[in-house]
């Protein structure tokens, strides 16, 4: 059995050894034009070549949970996308989201930004019946974050765009209820994949339906942001602010306006790493499992886009 790696920012240091050690009779190596026909493929935004070359794999592993570039190239007829189910990124994107949310209901930026000027200071404590917080994509990490967010007794929607039904999650589905979902909400976190339907889907129109001095997270992708609609929406005083952790462009150019945006707290695509260790083991047992002839969780949708 032959694997291949490819990485436009890595040179296999780690990801070839871990793989070859996982599944020590494979033949693991780094993909390179030209390369030998290889069984399966584990990559992060390959390129075309790749999969043009590539005329004898049996399956596709994506090194992340999201799959939008692989969508944008054109991929081998019947050959199986596989992405990563979790991997170690959904702990740490309820502690990403919890945080967040906590921080801005309990007003710590601004406590912080009161000591910081010598300034002792006291805000009426608000009620979590007031801040509803939204769910927006209700995947393997949505599902976490709605489970994790519940825990500290706010009132949780999701939004998913076929039913599903969670204990203590007000659930919404499809266009139809997606306006009525964003009215309920007073912080939305956005957690859903970036398809065609879904880019720009948060532009002025919607993000008008968020409750008045709403508060957006956006953890999943930048396109889903129509950033200029964004900001005019805090400038008018509709939304109090935003946490984003993904952008259209990554690094986020200097000069942007989300950098000097006193109500925007930027960081940098951090909200859940991928866990070498975990999503190895992970690509690992599903190569030998699709081997013994086993079907696997994670596979993509093409006509989904996820």
């Amino acid at each position: 059995m032959k694997i291949i790696y490819f990485s436009p920012d890595k040179d296999g240091g780690t990801w070839i050894p871990g793989l070859q050690a996982a599944l020590p009779d494979a033949q693991v190596s780094l993909w390179q034009p030209g390369a030998p026909l290889a069984d399966y493929a584990v990559v992060w935004k390959p390129t075309q070549q790749l999969l043009d070359e590539q005329t004898r794999l049996k399956a596709v592993f994506n090194t992340g949970a999201g799959v939008d570039a692989l969508m944008q190239l054109r991929l081998p007829a019947g050959v199986p996308v596989v992405r990563l189910d979790d991997a170690g990124m959904s702990v740490q994107m309820a502690e990403y989201v919890c945080h967040t949310v906590i921080r801005h209901f309990r007003e710590f930026d601004g406590y912080e930004a009161d000591m910081d000027n010598g300034k002792w200071s006291f805000r009426k404590p608000r009620s979590r019946l007031d801040f509803p917080v939204g769910i927006l994509g209700l995947g393997v990490l949505g599902e976490r974050v709605a489970r994790a967010v519940a825990q500290f007794d706010f009132p949780v929607n999701g939004w998913s765009r076929s039913a599903k039904t969670l204990p203590g999650v007000n659930s919404f589905t499809g266009e139809a209820e997606l306006d009525a979902f964003l009215a309920a909400s007073r912080v939305v976190v956005c957690l859903l994949p970036l398809t065609p339907d879904t880019e720009n889907l948060l532009d002025a129109r919607r993000l008008a339906k968020i409750r008045a001095g709403g508060y957006l997270i956006n953890v999943a992708r930048g396109a889903h942001v129509v950033d200029t609609d964004l900001i005019a929406a805090i400038d008018s005083g509709h939304l109090a602010g935003a946490t984003l952790d993904v952008f259209r462009v990554e690094p986020l150019p200097q000069g942007h306006p989300f950098w000097q945006h006193p109500k925007i707290t930027l960081t940098p695509h951090t909200s859940a790493r991928t866990l070498r260790s975990e999503s190895i083991a992970q690509i690992a047992g599903k190569i030998a499992a699709l081997e013994r002839g086993e079907p696997v969780a994670g596979r993509v949708d093409p006509s989904r886009g996820y």
